[in-house]
């Protein structure tokens, strides 16, 4: 087997690797992501080591083991960052500026607490444990921004979107989402720099505003006044094919001015959402979509080293910090829900809790850049995939309740009559 045939091997163990635990993860009545997780701790060479080890073939090509495992690790960890890229796109085709700016009292505490809370709470402990700076922020934005897929997924099977606690739910999550890119930008920026004083966070601050603005005003103007033409554009599927030109264009810009590149991503995705065509696009997308993302969940299941959480003290910070997490939205939840039904309150505070693709995104890439070491890497991974299993269990019997509360009710008042 040549080398080119080699990379497509392991493409393709990645690929069906992912989609056979995706649906175990289903049949299980559990996210697909934290299918995707499993088989990338499975392949990864703190298991069986079947991915990022080159053959006798590809070292041939490079002369050397290690520079054959260093451009194995770079085809892999391309399709991992376009994985990364196109999800946030997706998350950003789901988000319409024009809705943000509507969101309820509620939604918005909801998502301004669900924030602050949870990075002060995270922040706090590093800070007490006596870890670096630059660890304590990656933590803390780690624990910021609840997953919009997977408490909409669980809502949705559920047939409760329609509920008021599910509209606050999704439209914090969305505004979480949001600040947390924020955060992830200023912290990204802190760690490339080196630098941790007031002065570099207010101009990477600065930088990211002016950069998002000018985005969406630039951008909001360009595609209103010319979208009507790429109709007509002698190219198939015109719409999709300019939408992921600026989901590259955007992604590549943002990391030229040393944003994370997912930023250009999840604005481009924005951009298109006020477009007409919004929901065709979204499905054309669909395909792309599953064909990409399994592979950034699989290669950050890769880099887990679990057998770091058999240590007592690694383990026992990983509670901690899980334990934080929930703690953080959970009191979120209450104040911004604070007059609703007792129930509603805890779907709230439930709904708000999983962390699920953001976190291990805020993981990922504070590995890549050496800004965080494989310890933390880890215990960060760990809370994402706790905070992500314990939320559809919770919301189903607390719905599963309410249910059984209103046949009791019912059933007295035919009695009754």
């Amino acid at each position: 087997m040549n080398a080119i045939g080699f990379i497509l091997l392991q493409l393709f163990i990645i690929f069906t690797a992912a989609k056979v635990m995706a649906d175990l993860s289903r049949r299980l009545k559990q996210p697909e992501v934290i299918g995707e997780l499993l088989a990338g701790v499975i392949l990864g060479s703190y298991a069986l080591g079947v991915i990022g080890e080159p053959n006798d073939y590809l070292i041939g090509v490079f002369h050397d083991r290690s520079t054959a495992t260093e451009a194995l690790n770079l085809v892999l960890e391309t399709f991992s960052e376009l994985g990364v890229i196109v999800l946030l796109f997706s998350v950003g085709l789901e988000t319409r500026l024009s809705e943000m700016m509507n969101v309820g009292r509620r939604a918005a505490s909801a998502g301004v607490l669900g924030v602050i809370i949870p990075f002060v709470l995270g922040y706090g402990f590093m800070q007490l444990s006596g870890e670096p700076t630059v660890d304590s922020l990656f933590l803390a934005t780690a624990m910021v921004a609840t997953s919009v897929g997977i408490t909409a997924r669980v809502l949705q099977e559920m047939g409760v979107l329609q509920s008021t606690e599910a509209k606050i739910i999704l439209a914090a999550a969305v505004l979480d989402d949001i600040l947390a890119l924020i955060f992830l930008t200023t912290v990204t920026g802190i760690a490339g720099t080196g630098a941790i004083n007031m002065g570099s966070i207010i101009i990477i601050i600065f930088q990211a505003f002016i950069f998002i603005t000018l985005v969406i005003l630039a951008g909001k103007h360009l595609i209103s006044r010319y979208h009507a033409s790429l109709s007509r554009l002698h190219i198939p599927d015109a719409p999709l094919v300019v939408a992921l030109g600026t989901m590259m264009g955007l992604a590549g810009l943002a990391s030229y001015f040393r944003l994370a590149a997912i930023i250009g991503a999840f604005l481009a995705g924005m951009l298109f959402a006020e477009l007409p065509e919004r929901n065709a696009l979204e499905e054309k997308v669909r395909p792309i979509y599953h064909f990409l993302v399994p592979f950034f969940f699989v290669m950050t299941g890769a880099n887990v080293d679990w057998s770091l959480l058999i240590m007592r003290e690694t383990l026992g910070f990983a509670i901690v910090v899980t334990l934080l997490a929930i703690v953080g939205k959970a009191i979120a939840g209450c104040i911004a829900g604070w007059g609703l039904k007792r129930r509603s309150i805890m779907v709230l505070s439930v709904g708000l809790v999983p962390r699920g693709e953001v976190g291990l995104i805020v993981a990922g890439l504070g590995l890549s850049m050496n800004a965080i070491d494989l310890n933390l890497f880890s215990v960060v991974v760990t809370m994402s995939i706790a905070t992500t299993i314990v939320v559809p269990p919770v919301l189903k019997l607390l719905y599963a309740k309410q249910r059984t509360a209103m046949d009791v009710q019912n059933g007295a008042s035919n009695t009754t009559t």
